[in-house]
């Protein structure tokens, strides 16, 4: 069961890094499309603008919550626990009492 979850956890590792990469790439994007619709101007600028805030960043900000929580679920799987608290001794130097 550990070996099937540790496959797992690699492709879920695949596809979370090709999807944030995909999210981060169209969320650059939609600064060129912000650039265009102000170098245009007039109504076909607001047309851009609204076309861009109402139907393109909502899907962006759905792909990266997904692949976040598909982020999380491998990292969980392979056995990490980076979001669970720790305590830390305290280390004294040699000189300290």
């Amino acid at each position: 069961m550990k070996e099937f979850c540790k496959k797992l956890s690699a492709v879920l590792k695949t596809v979370f890094g090709y999807g944030i990469m995909i999210a981060l790439f169209a969320g650059g994007l939609t600064f060129f499309g912000y650039a265009a619709a102000l170098i245009i101007g007039g109504e076909t600028a607001a047309v851009i603008c609204a076309f861009l805030y109402k139907k393109v960043i909502p899907a962006i900000i759905y792909l990266s919550v997904a692949m976040v929580l598909l982020g999380l679920v491998a990292m969980y799987l392979n056995g990490e626990t980076a979001l669970t608290p720790e305590k830390k001794h305290a280390h004294k130097h040699e000189g300290e009492m």
